[in-house]
């Protein structure tokens, strides 16, 4: 009997201890079930390098880790706002309807201002909660934890809607901090991948650049390639390339490519209130999280519509000054410029400036080649070719007299006067080589006179002798230099329809104190009688320059016409 109240006695006790034991179990294993998870989330975080697959992971592993419906991780910029915010557990739809992403008020500028672990059982409750905007889904219970990067803060997980719980515990809170220590190192290491990857492909272009301009491609293809490239590989939605424009201080956007680039193509910034203009003057990387808010833009038309974070560098060499300035931008709502982004985009622009340098040098040294070999053809063609070309027609004429048939002389004097011809034809070519030019002296008085003889040829039926001498260009001011050539397209004009002349000898001159035109010509002179309409128009001319014009009969035959003005009174 005693034995079998014993056994009675013993046997709830006994299921007490198996209960307790199997409780026990069941914690190891959900312990270690949980311990197995969070090895995989770490495995899986660090498994990827690309940083946006990370840190979408992250997000999804934190939410299966602590059995959380929703699920966000906010990248802290330097401004201290959300640049970016990645979210699990809400459809793209969901997303849509919410709106614009949060920019770090409320509790999740909470967590931002105060970056420790936060828990909560009730959103609405902290006295930071700002509440939801319209669309929203529900939330009550929440966990939040800091991710730290060496150190520094780069963001923040928010977790929501505990299931099967009313709210988060320690455990969860324990688990997610674990996390979010793995997810430290993982976006570590993708940033270095990432910042490696962009130094290859900013590499690249720099090499794609100054190969474009070292090969002889034109300034404005390449410049074109430059903004294409560097947006390209900045992942911006707007490059702008602005070029400083007189010494003025004032920049001209020369080109823009991209979101809103019609607002900006052709606008005059000034260097103040500007922000190229401020990249300009301060010579570093100028970063903003909005330009629609930056205080530094202070001038120029409304044209940032849908544009926000923007980062501008100067494009310049230490010895060859600057070339410019490269602002790259991004959309409302894309990621914010770091100052890590900005150091490869800065060697980019010094590469391109130096590519740009090393290309207008190139130019300049072709051009001076090219200037050289035509004065070589020209001394070559004056010292050689119509010396001989004079030798051989004075030796036909010498040889006239010793001709009998008179076919055969008439036959050497058409020989001489097709010399005569080849010899003004070759002078006036000499005269072209020497004053066409590329640059700004081929806009000069002596390429204009070339230009203006050498347009009365088709009308006078050969081509005018013509001689030039003293500084043209650099001597004869605007007023006289447009006068000079308008009577000598007139000149020319009234011998081609008046004179029938079959030759004419143009000389321009300039000395110290006057610039003279003489046109002569051997054609039949001007009768008397004649209404000189024309003529006195450029007689007016003389005289509204202080100079004077005389026509007078040629000394053997023709007219000559004198056109002089006095340079002293410009």
């Amino acid at each position: 009997m005693t034995g079998e109240v014993q056994d009675d006695r013993t046997e709830p006790r006994l299921d007490q201890l198996l209960d307790e034991l199997q409780a026990r179990l069941d914690l190891a294993r959900d312990a270690r079930d949980r311990v197995r998870s969070l090895l995989e989330a770490v495995l899986a975080v660090g498994r990827d390098l690309e940083l946006g697959q990370v840190l979408r992971h992250i997000v999804e592993s934190a939410v299966v880790l602590v059995d959380a419906r929703y699920g966000a991780l906010g990248v802290v910029s330097e401004s201290q706002r959300l640049s970016q915010f990645i979210t699990v557990g809400i459809d793209d739809a969901d997303v849509a309807a919410i709106g614009p992403l949060p920019q770090g008020h409320g509790i999740l500028g909470e967590l931002i201002r105060h970056p420790d672990p936060l828990r909560l059982p009730e959103l609405a409750a902290h006295p930071a909660s700002y509440g939801f905007p319209r669309n929203h889904p529900p939330m009550q219970s929440f966990l939040g934890v800091p991710i730290r990067v060496r150190g520094e803060v780069f963001g923040n997980l928010y977790l929501t809607e505990k299931q099967g719980a009313g709210e988060f515990d320690a455990e969860d809170e324990s688990v997610l901090s674990t996390l979010a220590v793995a997810a430290g190192v993982a976006i570590d290491n993708a940033r270095l991948y990432r910042e490696a990857r962009q130094r290859e492909r900013w590499l690249t272009a720099s090499a794609e650049i100054i190969n474009g301009l070292l090969s002889g491609s034109p300034e404005a293809e390449v410049l074109h390639l430059l903004v294409d490239r560097a947006r390209e590989v900045a992942d911006a939605d707007l490059a702008v390339i602005a070029l400083p424009l007189g010494a003025a201080g004032e920049l001209v956007v020369e080109l823009a490519v991209g979101e809103g680039a019609d607002a900006h193509h052709g606008l005059v910034l000034p260097a103040e209130g500007s922000f190229v203009g401020a990249a300009l003057r301060s010579g570093q990387p100028i970063i903003s999280p909005d330009v629609n808010k930056d205080p530094r833009i202070t001038a120029g038309p409304l044209r940032w519509e849908g544009i926000g974070p923007a980062v501008a560098v100067r494009m310049g060499t230490d010895k060859g000054g600057v070339r410019g300035v490269l602002m790259l931008a991004r959309i409302v709502g894309g990621a914010e410029f770091t100052p890590e982004d900005s150091v490869p985009l800065l060697g980019f622009a010094g590469q391109a400036a130096l590519g740009l340098e090393l290309s207008e040098r190139r130019r300049d040294a072709e051009q001076i080649t090219l200037l050289e070999d035509r004065d070589r053809i020209a001394r070559d063609l004056h010292d050689l070719a119509i010396q001989r070309l004079f030798a051989t027609g004075m030796t036909l004429q010498s040889a006239e007299r010793f001709i009998e048939h008179p076919e055969a002389v008439e036959r050497v004097q058409r020989a001489v006067d097709d010399l005569d011809a080849t010899v003004k034809i070759i002078r006036s070519t000499i005269f072209g080589l020497r004053a066409r030019d590329a640059g700004p002296s081929g806009h000069g008085l002596r390429a204009r006179v070339v230009d203006t003889v050498e347009r009365a040829v088709p009308v006078l039926g050969f081509t005018p002798g013509l001689r030039m001498e003293g500084l043209l260009d650099t001597e004869v001011p605007p007023e006289p230099r447009e006068s000079l050539l308008a009577v000598l397209s007139e000149a020319l004009s009234n011998t081609a329809r008046h004179a029938r002349a079959t030759a004419v000898e143009v000389t321009v001159s300039a000395s110290r104190t006057n610039v003279t035109l003489s046109v002569v010509d051997d054609g039949v002179g001007i009768p008397d009688g004649v209404p000189r309409s024309g003529l006195a128009n450029l007689a007016e001319r003389a005289k509204q320059c202080g100079g004077t014009f005389a026509v007078t009969p040629g000394l053997s035959g023709g007219t000559r016409l004198v056109w002089q003005v006095p340079l002293k009174r410009i």
